[in-house]
């Protein structure tokens, strides 16, 4: 029996694994429906969740997706099973900064560790398309992008510092353009120019 997108919503609850809030990812999906996008990067697989939900979005769709975590990959590689995606889900099990690809992305979803967004920036998008996009997700970062100063954690302000260059990075990218969305947990798409 085929297991249910909330299915894995609850489990990743229950776990507490990181998956995109829903508006976000429904946004996302939207995206890619209204767009056509055939061939998507992912950097950060964690259960599968959101490679799960952008296949099947359209038979079209093929994902490549990376996942450091040990568990989380084994999970993911269950699920992606169990939805029968293994034919159109590539799942690597490895850092994503080793990961060497040849293919060309109509899109790349960012969600691995914050504090090497500029770095996954800059790694993959030259296997971006012409006029593909990146999508990045958690730049509001549960709100604490905002009020920095009430943040006792070291970690956490370290964190909030890099989304904020993240940010900046984006912004002044003349190569890319890029647009802000308050959903979710905040997105960012950008597109690369010609």
């Amino acid at each position: 029996m085929v297991p249910s997108i909330e299915e894995l919503e609850v489990y990743a609850k229950e776990n507490h694994i990181p998956i995109m809030l829903k508006d976000g990812i429904n946004y996302m999906l939207t995206y890619i429906k209204e767009n056509h996008v055939k061939n998507i990067l992912e950097i950060g697989a964690a259960i599968g969740y959101s490679a799960i939900c952008m296949c099947l979005v359209d038979d079209d769709i093929h994902v490549t997706t990376v996942e450091r975590d040990e568990e989380r990959y084994n999970e993911a590689v269950k699920n992606i099973k169990n939805f029968h995606l293994e034919e159109r889900i590539t799942i690597y099990y490895q850092d994503a900064f080793t990961l060497e690809l040849n293919d060309l992305f109509d899109l790349i979803f960012i969600d691995a560790a914050k504090s090497q967004y500029i770095k996954f920036f800059e790694k993959f998008t030259p296997l971006l398309k012409v006029g593909g996009v990146v999508f990045s997700d958690n730049l509001n970062f549960h709100g604490l992008i905002y009020t920095t100063e009430k943040i006792e954690s070291r970690n956490v302000r370290g964190l909030v510092r890099k989304l904020k260059d993240y940010i900046l990075f984006l912004e002044e990218n003349t190569m890319f353009d890029t647009e802000f969305y308050d959903i979710g947990d905040g997105i960012s798409i950008s597109k690369k120019r010609g």
